[in-house]
């Protein structure tokens, strides 16, 4: 069966779905001993974050945990479902997704940043247009979809900026379980140097690789996000 070319696929119960975030050391420890994420002075709600529903995104925008000395520790985030689709409510596409639908419909490349940028072009793109959106949005963005080895692959994975005004909400009220998952990474890391050959079934047995399904949105969010319709490849 295909993969569509845009679906948020996560690890799922019947009540709560993950999304991961990579924090430094200090805010790590405090969130995971609190289960707040703020609980350390270092996490500030003055910027935008953006949090991934998928495991592989995860790890290659973090290098396995080992890419960047700031953000070395990776959490996995549980919120309800509801909550899910509720601040997806709240979203608008990135300049990034707008200027670069068409674009990817022709069939071109336009590989994007986790921060909603992809190059010099699109920054400015992203300034000039930025006026037209309220503060208070949440941000979608979609980005090649990579495999458990950091391949990219042809179909997309949904990216959600939260902004600064939404921020304190999330972190308050959305949030209902933190996980440190950062060991888990490193030890899949391990794995696939030792064993290269290691199929994702073996992984997912092993319980380095989650069983990421796709999370069914509703209808109007699927045309919003431009899951379905003309906008889709």
């Amino acid at each position: 069966m295909t993969t569509p070319f845009r679906q948020v696929r996560a690890d799922y119960d019947d009540e709560t779905i993950t999304v991961y975030q990579a924090y430094n050391h200090a805010i790590a420890s405090a969130a995971v001993a609190e289960q707040k994420l703020n609980a350390s002075p270092a996490f500030l709600t003055t910027r935008m974050t953006w949090i991934k529903p998928s495991w592989a995104w995860m790890l290659y925008r973090a290098g396995y945990s080992y890419k960047d000395p700031g953000q070395e520790r990776i959490l996995a985030l549980k919120m309800k479902h509801d909550t899910f689709i509720n601040l997806l409510e709240r979203a608008v596409l990135t300049t990034h997704d707008k200027v670069g639908t068409m674009a990817t419909m022709k069939g071109e490349s336009s590989p994007a940043l986790s921060d909603g940028t992809s190059d010099n072009t699109s920054r400015r793109v992203h300034r000039t247009v930025a006026g037209a959106e309220k503060s208070s949005d949440v941000k979608v963005q979609w980005d090649p979809e990579r495999t458990i080895r950091l391949q990219k692959l042809e179909y997309r994975s949904i990216q959600i900026g939260i902004p600064r005004a939404v921020s304190s909400d999330w972190v308050e009220n959305m949030i209902v379980k933190i996980e440190d998952v950062t060991d888990k990474a490193r030890r899949l890391k391990q794995v696939l140097d030792d064993k290269p050959d290691i199929t994702d079934e073996e992984l997912i047995q092993l319980g380095l690789v989650p069983m990421e399904k796709p999370f069914e949105l509703p209808e109007r969010l699927q045309i919003s996000l431009r899951m379905v319709g003309d906008h889709t490849k």
